[in-house]
């Protein structure tokens, strides 16, 4: 197992720079980069026309150029991102004019937020009512939350968003739920109680958006993956010997048959860049989502790159932990 993580640790690094030489080559080689898009503010501030191709002179396009580093090659700029990585620095936002460092942790108190809560609940829910929806597999019950989950799978998240706003949140019927944002209008004065009592107030149409895709997903394999174990010879033979069925269930199936959703815990990491860009827009939340969108429209590279680079190391730390959940739970596997 330690030869394995070892490798895998390894081949981090390798992994790391084939995606950011392609995200790199790519966003470089899309129409409409900084310098365009830097022109077209000048233009327009200085009230001429888009038509008017000579309104900046060739001298303030170099200057541009030489500004945001794009007076050198593709693969210079590479290798100069590259190696400000090694000590962490981002470079500067073009459009936001601050450190991508910066930029990106104060974004984090927002994704951390919804991405940690809605992590824990999507679990809390979908475990224990995938194996109980197995138990009872093909009863009225299973039948009636499996017709809800269905709905519910098949409601786009920032659909059910507008709808919550439409129906709750004073849109056209009950007023319940404010319509956006992290917390109310005087929150600095409101006593301890009353300010987690406004977040809650404000969590909840977001949050619920948030968990509904991941749990249903979850609910279904839950469920199937335990009744796959309860078909087993093993399973057969526990019944045979006379223990009870609760105990065949708890103690011998469902340790198999977390298996499959052990290759979630890995994605606890990346909870803290959590982010739906739809679901932000919708409730007004400025995280991780939002920023992403807006970089890419701006064409704001340092940034792209930046939260490329750090949602691939994420991304690949949590597989890795994914694999120590496989083995936690059943030490039978072995890597090797």
């Amino acid at each position: 197992m330690l030869k394995y993580l070892l490798r895998r640790l390894i081949l981090i690094l390798p992994t790391l720079f084939g995606i950011t030489v392609v995200v790199f080559i790519i966003i470089n080689l899309a129409p409409g980069g900084p310098i365009e898009q830097k022109i077209q503010q000048i233009r327009f501030a200085g009230g001429n026309s888009t038509s008017e191709k000579n309104a900046v002179s060739e001298e303030v396009i170099e200057a541009l150029k030489v500004q945001y580093g794009f007076d050198k090659p593709l693969v210079t700029r590479y290798f100069i991102w590259l190696k400000n990585i090694a000590t962490l620095d981002f470079g500067e936002s073009f459009s936001y004019e601050e450190p991508v460092t910066e930029l990106i942790v104060s974004k984090f108190p927002v994704s951390i937020q919804f991405g940690v809560l809605s992590f824990i609940l999507a679990y809390l829910i979908s475990i224990p009512l995938g194996i109980i929806k197995a138990v009872k597999n093909g009863t009225e019950f299973d039948w009636f939350t499996s017709f809800i989950l269905l709905i519910l799978y098949s409601v786009p998240p920032f659909m059910l968003g507008i709808l919550m706003i439409v129906y709750l949140a004073g849109g056209s019927f009950l007023d319940i739920f404010p319509i956006g944002g992290l917390f109310s209008d005087g929150y600095a004065e409101m006593s301890f109680g009353a300010k987690i009592w406004d977040r809650i107030h404000h969590f909840i149409l977001p949050l619920a958006c948030y968990v509904i895709g991941s749990f249903t997903t979850l609910t279904l394999l839950m469920k199937n993956s335990l009744l796959e174990e309860i078909s087993k010879d093993y399973i057969r033979t526990a019944r045979s010997k006379g223990l009870d069925e609760k105990a065949v269930v708890m103690k011998h199936a469902l340790r198999n048959a977390m298996i499959p959703i052990a290759t979630g815990f890995g994605g606890f990491i990346g909870v803290f860049f959590a982010g739906s860009l739809l679901i932000e827009k919708i409730f007004q939340l400025d995280g991780i989502g939002l920023l992403s969108f807006n970089s890419t429209m701006a064409r704001d590279y340092n940034v792209i790159m930046g939260l490329v680079f750090i949602q691939s190391v994420l991304f690949l730390v949590g597989n890795i932990i994914s694999d120590i959940m496989y083995v936690l739970i059943d030490p039978r596997i072995d890597f090797n």
